[in-house]
Formats: structure tokens, sequence, C-alpha cells
């Protein structure tokens, strides 16, 4: 049996900072409307689970994002946040710039 992945695609999409992030992944995730946007919420909805049923209807979650704006160097935000996915059941897969 094979994991179902569920798989949000950010490249192509300028994300400057965190509610940005929040803006892009609120819909293909199923985000509800008082969902807290700040990186404790993002943890429980991803590993805790319960809080999407988008994201629970999926074993796996991958979002990518392009290497510019909040995910261009290390910035602090873009390295907690990425710390907040475990690199298995929910991935941060960030792109280089072509």
């Amino acid at each position: 049996m094979t994991d179902s992945v569920l798989i949000v695609d950010l490249r192509g999409r300028l994300i400057k900072t965190l509610n940005d992030f929040w803006d892009a992944v609120s819909e293909p995730c199923g985000l509800p409307e008082w969902f807290g946007r700040n990186l404790d919420a993002w943890s429980d909805t991803i590993e805790t689970r319960g809080i999407s049923e988008v994201i629970d209807s999926h074993d796996v979650l991958i979002v990518h994002v392009d290497q510019q704006g909040l995910f261009e160097g290390h910035q602090q935000e873009a390295d907690v946040l990425a710390g907040v996915f475990d690199g298995e059941q929910n991935q941060l897969i960030v792109h280089g710039q072509a």
C-alpha cells in the first residue's frame, strides 16, 4: 500500500513573510478560518493533526517553495518554519532558482 501524498506547490509565488506563507497554504491545505497563523498552530496542524481535514486525509504533506523571499539565505523565520517539518511525514522542499 502506498502513502497518500498532499503536494502543495508554491513555486512561482513570492513568499516574503510568514503571513505570505499562511496565505499561500491556507486554501490548498484546507486550513480553517480560526487557524492561528503561527508556527505552533502549524506544528499542531501537520504533526498532531485534527485541525485540517485536507491534511488529515493524507499520510504525507510536501510543500514546494522557491529559494527566494522568505526562503532566500538563512532567515531565522524560514529556518524555524523548516524545522517544524519532520522531513518524512511533512516535507518542505526549497528549490533553487533556475
